[in-house]
């Protein structure tokens, strides 16, 4: 039996807006998913960012649309940690936003497109000109429109307090005819219904599962010696970025009570734009750890190649494959790409049992090292185990890919995405 299901009708022309489509950040990696399933079905995808690594020929940029671009970020930072705004701060809000929809109506014409696809821009409010633009536009001209919602208001404390609420109310989600909303857990769909009586549909994060993973080649075969690894050693990969909602602190207390000098704690991805001190907090407790860690974001890339240095550059899916054991604590998370990069590559994962993971993965029976919070002794011997048992880890690798197959691939999301746009355009 077919494991691809074909969506019903498919715009020939399809626009993905965000702030930026650039890097290995979650909204830019599902963007191009739900473009490779699109084009597979014969469609052609088009993009318009403030920030941008597409070819040219499919794409728009829009500087001001990027989230860090100067002029927004004055604009963010005197509407948010306050309860009031001048009337000066009103009419810029109002002329960025007439500049950004000027832009969008330029994308569209430009690609003559018949589906528009904003990637989180009407969801978490770190820019609100685009979004306001984005809703204006799409209640002017009624183009139809699947919203792809990562984050929302209510799940970044820094947005609690603002000058803007009318934006928020407006347009942070809006609701719209020819617009549906596509989340990607059960959580925010509750709570979408519960705070805006809105509709929505999860489609999950997903991964081709279809395809079997890369392995270990000529290229990176080296990997291991390249960043100071012995051939004894236990790789842990750490494949987040370094913020404090990663629980990174629980991995360097895991290789602290591991006592194991072959284990190196191996970090991927480099801080985030969230200030020095929880970087700072982490070298402080490797420290005081006596642990080993690696620091090797200089080496990682969207694509093979050499850094400034001259040398050589590998991807994330060129390092799973030498991962001995993943760990993934993280207090908060949408919903959980490294989870899922883990177990297709068939790598044993400790992961902390954040909210999204309780609700919408866990109960599927995937077989980890599961935490809440602490890393207590069981959690600690469980390691042990499965780092010391290759059976047991091959066990683990072959019900959990089965799993990821069944409810995580690229045919889960052609077949959720078949539903929205027959909402949209009809059933053929």
């Amino acid at each position: 039996m077919s494991l691809t299901v074909s969506l019903t009708r498919v715009p020939r022309r399809i626009g993905f807006i965000s702030t930026r489509f650039h890097g290995t950040d979650g909204v830019t990696l599902e963007a191009a998913k739900w473009a490779h399933i699109f084009e597979a079905e014969g469609a052609a995808c088009y993009w318009m960012a403030g920030q941008l690594d597409k070819p040219a020929a499919v794409s728009h940029l829009e500087p001001l649309a990027f989230f860090n671009h100067p002029e927004i970020l004055d604009v963010q930072r005197r509407l948010f940690a306050v309860t009031t705004r001048s009337r000066a701060l009103t009419d810029q809000v109002h002329a960025i936003k007439e500049r950004l929809k000027s832009a969008i109506y330029a994308f569209i014409e430009r690609f003559e497109l018949e589906l528009l696809i904003p990637q989180n821009i009407l969801a978490i409010p770190m820019h609100i000109p685009l979004g306001l633009a984005m809703t204006e536009v799409i209640a002017e001209t009624g183009i139809a429109t699947v919203a792809h919602h990562h984050d929302f208001t209510w799940e970044r404390e820094r947005f609690t307090v603002t000058a803007g609420a009318d934006y928020l109310a407006a347009a942070f989600p809006p609701t719209l005819p020819s617009l549906e909303h596509v989340v990607i857990n059960s959580m925010q769909q509750k709570e979408l219904a519960r705070r805006y009586g809105q509709a929505s549909s999860v489609i999950p994060n997903v991964i081709d599962f279809e395809t079997p993973p890369p392995g270990i080649d000529d290229y990176t075969r080296d990997f291991r010696s390249e960043i100071g690894l012995a051939a004894e050693d236990i790789l842990v990969l750490q494949p987040t970025r370094l913020v404090a909602r990663k629980g990174i602190e629980h991995s360097i207390e895991l290789l602290r009570r591991l006592k194991d000098p072959r284990c190196k704690l191996v970090f991927s991805h480099p801080p985030g734009d969230e200030g020095d001190a929880y970087f700072d907090l982490l070298r402080e407790r490797i420290a005081d750890a006596g642990i080993e860690a690696v620091m090797i974001w200089d080496r990682v890339g969207e694509a093979r190649g050499v850094n400034d240095l001259g040398k050589k550059i590998y991807t994330l899916n060129d390092i799973y494959p030498h991962a001995d054991l993943v760990t993934y604590p993280s207090h908060y998370e949408g919903f959980g790409n490294a989870f899922l990069e883990a177990i297709y590559f068939g790598r044993p994962v400790v992961v902390n049992a954040y909210a999204v993971y309780a609700r919408d993965i866990d109960p599927l029976g995937f077989r980890c090292i599961e935490m809440s919070q602490l890393v207590t002794n069981e959690v600690v011997e469980q390691t042990r185990a499965i780092l010391a048992d290759a059976e047991l880890r091959e066990e683990w690798a072959v019900t959990n890919f089965r799993l990821g197959l069944k409810f995580f691939s690229y045919s889960v999301a052609r077949r959720k995405l078949a539903g929205r746009l027959a909402s949209l355009f009809g059933e053929g």
